[in-house]
């Protein structure tokens, strides 16, 4: 039997026991997504699927490939985003395979086997495409949930009238410098603040690297007219700074946040009085 019989065969095959595989297909799927998704949008969905798996093998070559690769991806990026996993994911694709080699046994018909070995290779190859789009819709999901944490962990407050504080917490890297930067400027345009107060009392550990993105933090506020003053330099920190030979240069700082409020108050025009004794 030629090549070309066989998948005829197989395509005769799943044609005709359409309803038969197509039941065993979603009962599979259901089995390995464990209910979270109904019974009717899966089988919807597999219908679909099915559909074009009988127009791919019996049109080789034709659009229905490219169609079916098209829907599988669009369900994987979907199942990436609802959290499915890979395993649950590929499921939709793989369990066709045994729902059809069940059916190749039940039919008793040594011909369709041949034709099998071929269905197994083009599902193999679904299986790949599927893969592929759950994994890059799984890096743009966890790329996007990176910056929404950055974007998070970087907030700008207002502290005084005319003066905003820029709290750190964790480590200051390349790309959150970029952020806070944007973020502060961002917020300096909206409120037209004189001050800005970069607090690094949640930095773990100040280093050449860390310095460098400060300072670039602290000239990008100087183009918009802000002075900035770092406040949290502990013992600690001030002591790395030292070793180090780090220079803030003109650049005024304070060992907490209270002490920096107050020389922006200062420095603003506020006078500071304190409370009256008993």
């Amino acid at each position: 039997m030629s090549d070309e019989h066989r998948r005829a065969h197989i395509a005769d095959l799943v044609r005709s026991r359409r309803d038969t595989v197509l039941d065993r297909w979603v009962e599979l799927v259901a089995q390995g997504v464990r209910g979270r998704i109904t019974a009717g949008e899966l089988r919807t969905e597999l219908a679909e699927l099915y559909g074009l798996v009988e127009r791919a093998l019996a049109e080789p070559g034709g659009t229905a490939g490219g169609e079916l690769r098209a829907a599988l991806g669009e369900i994987s990026r979907s199942r990436a985003r609802q959290g499915f996993s890979p395993t649950e994911t590929a499921i939709s694709v793989f369990a066709l395979k045994q729902a059809v080699h069940e059916q190749v046994e039940a039919s008793g018909d040594t011909d369709a086997y041949g034709g099998f070995i071929a269905f197994s290779s083009f599902v193999d190859d679904l299986g790949l495409t599927t893969f592929e789009a759950y994994a890059a819709a799984r890096e743009q999901v966890i790329a996007d949930q990176a910056e929404q944490l950055m974007e998070l962990s970087t907030p700008v407050v207002k502290l005084w009238e005319g003066i905003l504080a820029v709290p750190l917490v964790g480590t200051l890297d390349s790309a959150r410098t970029q952020v806070v930067m944007e973020t502060l400027l961002q917020t300096l345009v909206e409120t037209g603040s004189q001050f800005a107060v970069i607090d690094i009392t949640g930095v773990p550990a100040v280093d050449t690297e860390v310095a460098q993105h400060l300072l670039k933090t602290v000239m990008a506020a100087r183009l918009m007219g802000t002075d900035c003053v770092i406040s949290g330099i502990r013992p600690q920190i001030a002591q790395t700074i030292v070793t180090l030979g780090i220079e803030f240069g003109d650049i005024a700082t304070k060992a907490t946040l209270a002490d920096a409020l107050t020389y922006a108050l200062e420095r603003s025009g506020v006078r500071i009085v304190g409370g009256a004794e008993g």
